[in-house]
């Protein structure tokens, strides 16, 4: 299957060398190039290409209001470039709520250490979010509602405007599939008691990172780490943008942080996040990760294990979309321990990498739509 590229940003230079490197790759054609955000709209009804590139600051049309034009009018999968700046990581988190799958850092140097690294991270990217085309875009209905989610103060409000339908692209399946796919199951709680939940995810991972949590209860009884494969920059507006959302408390994970049930802790991104010490008296380690050998940071594998040695039997561990296979041996040390691991199944995942590695494991006890996730988190915790 070749995936179609549209390549848009206002940059000649950066649409030639974007084009160049996707060219390399026999699976890829780009089929177009767009300068501006009003082109692109133009040119993606024109042209139906499976992936665009889309630049997210640029003239007549900016970046995020081309996704929503887009996604309103010729739905298609969408891969932002962003600055990793504070400004670059909020509108970037705008772009994935107005239906862009994921990311990259628009200097490539940001992306891998070294020039060949970042060319395979980049097509790679574009071919897996091309690949969810098959069996058509499906815009879900369900809206993350501030008002009704959100904790609201008198001291605190919140400036987003997330009213943007969360999207998703179906997974190769039959008719009957999609349909068990989507068929709402009523969860049973185990009777397993706990005292951790951890959640890890990637590709697609800050949509559905807001889907579950905003579901939450503010009397969640327990801590819950969240690691999402994202740059530095990011992490900081990304905590505080589910914050602003739920009505637990969510923050970015600082080095001694003692966790404290109904608040959520973001893996600074850089950086591996452990879990230390027994007896209700974890606390967090975040320390800078220099080793050649990890691929992640954060790790999924790493914080999973760490909980896995702390915790023992007493974690929830969820797996949710993303690309590649980390969480999968640090999903076998919590289930060694006697803890419990969930997976997103595969119709409701942006990319089916990290769930389904943990599937075909035999690590997880059942596969979720990520429509049903929170949903079966409160049952079984005791809190829906």
């Amino acid at each position: 299957m070749t995936i179609r590229v549209l390549v848009v940003d206002d940059s000649s230079f950066f649409r030639r060398r974007v084009s160049e490197i996707l060219s390399q790759d026999p699976n890829i054609e780009v089929i177009g190039t767009a300068n501006n955000g009003k082109e692109a709209v133009e040119k993606t009804a024109e042209l139906r290409p499976s992936v665009i590139t889309m630049d997210i600051e640029m003239p007549v049309l900016d970046g995020i209001s081309a996704v929503k034009q887009i996604m309103q009018q010729t739905p298609t999968p969408i891969l932002m470039f962003s600055s990793l700046t504070h400004d670059g990581a909020s509108a970037t988190l705008d772009a994935l709520d107005a239906g862009a799958l994921d990311f990259l850092p628009k200097k490539f140097e940001d992306i891998a250490r070294d020039k060949e690294e970042a060319t395979k991270v980049l097509q790679q990217k574009v071919k897996e979010i091309g690949r969810r085309r098959v069996g058509g875009f499906r815009p879900q209905r369900a809206t993350l509602n501030q008002a009704s989610t959100a904790r609201t103060t008198p001291e605190r409000s919140t400036s987003s405007t997330l009213r943007q339908p969360d999207r998703t692209f179906a997974a190769r399946s039959t008719p009957a599939d999609s349909r068990a796919a989507t068929k709402s199951e009523r969860p049973k709680a185990s009777g397993k008691q706990y005292k951790l939940m951890a959640i890890g995810t990637s590709t697609g991972g800050p949509v559905a990172l807001q889907k579950v949590l905003t579901q939450l209860p503010a009397n969640f009884p327990h801590p819950i780490l969240l690691i999402q494969h994202m740059p530095g920059a990011f992490t900081p507006a990304f905590a505080q943008r589910l914050d602003s959302l739920c009505r637990i408390k969510v923050k970015e994970a600082e080095n001694g942080d003692l966790l404290r049930p109904g608040v959520a802790y973001l893996a600074p991104g850089g950086k591996q996040m452990l879990v230390e010490g027994r007896s209700g008296n974890q606390k967090l380690k975040i320390y800078e990760d220099d080793s050649a050998r990890v691929t992640y940071k954060p790790s999924v594998d790493i914080t999973f294990a760490s909980a896995a040695k702390s915790y023992g039997d007493s974690v929830l561990a969820i797996v949710l979309t993303g690309m590649g296979a980390d969480g999968r041996d640090g999903a076998r040390m919590l289930k060694q321990a006697g803890s419990k691991i969930w997976a997103q199944d595969e119709a409701s995942c942006v990319v089916y990498g990290m769930p389904q590695a943990v599937a075909s494991a035999g690590l997880s006890e059942k596969s979720i739509a990520l429509d049903d996730v929170a949903k079966h988190i409160n049952t079984e915790i005791g809190c829906g």
